[in-house]
């Protein structure tokens, strides 16, 4: 094989593609619906790392774990404008974000564990979960008449933090259908996920590193799972083209949206669930 500066240049492109897409499309989906991007970046991270020949066992480990970094400043970006906004419900965050700390380490501590097939079952399972909420059931839908309170209560964020962390999503994933079905004004439930999201990042990030630490030469230019040119080539885009999305929000059918985006994440949970039980 040519190993040329051009010829791997070339090598690369399809990966840098790929990775230019998922920055644009995760940063306008985070806008439009307030789901975060990594439910688009992780899919999309996998197959790039797979073109690039990682090793199974622990691509989607890097796939999630950079997909959290990228997370980071979109959620701080994120969080300070619907805090603006007032959209973020402080009382119900600051009732939350220990529980969601804890239990987004504890996800990346987890998935660091377990196998690729574990996580991609994982992934897959709650994507067609979320797909199936977009796609059949009525946005007025409610489960109670408001978010519950007590020690059991913590057993919601709880749920959020691990499988976001595990999954390499932010809080708007989970959250905003969880707090819609909790009878939470919607707005305020897209900005409270946001600022979960950053408390679900950081500490979900820093695990992801130290776990990975020995796994790291897998892929190059890695600091743990955090592959550190992905995140550059995926945050600015993603932190960019966010705002461009939640102007589109304003114009567009927000039904019609979820609607093509729960097809969508019945093509991608379809296809994680697939690799991972074949």
């Amino acid at each position: 094989m040519d190993s040329t500066p051009l010829a791997q240049l070339i090598g690369y492109t399809p990966v840098i593609v790929a990775m230019v897409l998922s920055g644009v499309v995760g940063g306008l989906m985070a806008g439009l619906l307030g789901v975060g991007g990594g439910i688009v970046i992780v899919p999309v991270l996998d197959f790039a790392y797979a073109l690039l020949g990682v090793d199974p066992a622990v691509r989607l480990q890097f796939a999630v774990a950079t997909s959290l970094a990228t997370i980071i400043p979109t959620s701080i970006s994120s969080a300070r404008s619907h805090h603006s906004n007032g959209a973020v419900d402080m009382a119900l965050f600051h009732r939350w974000r220990t529980t969601t700390l804890v239990a987004s380490a504890f996800g990346a501590v987890l998935a660091s564990m377990v196998s690729s097939h574990f996580l991609a079952l994982v992934f897959g399972s709650v994507a067609l979960l979320v797909a199936a909420k977009m796609l059949l059931l009525r946005e007025d839908l409610r489960l109670l008449d408001a978010v519950p309170r007590g020690p059991l209560s913590h057993l919601i964020p709880f749920g959020i933090g691990s499988v976001s962390s595990m999954m390499g999503i932010g809080g708007g994933t989970l959250g905003v259908p969880t707090l819609t079905l909790l009878n939470h004004p919607v707005h305020a439930a897209v900005g409270t996920s946001a600022a979960l999201g950053l408390v679900i990042s950081i500490p979900a990030t820093l695990a992801y590193i130290i776990t990975g630490w020995n796994d790291g030469a897998a892929l190059p230019g890695s600091i743990g799972y955090v592959n550190v040119p992905g995140f550059l080539l995926i945050a600015p885009l993603t932190t960019y083209f966010a705002p461009y999305g939640a102007r589109l929000a304003h114009r567009l059918s927000r039904q019609r949206l979820s609607r093509v985006f729960g097809v969508f994440l019945l093509i991608v949970g379809g296809r994680m669930l697939y690799n991972a039980l074949v």
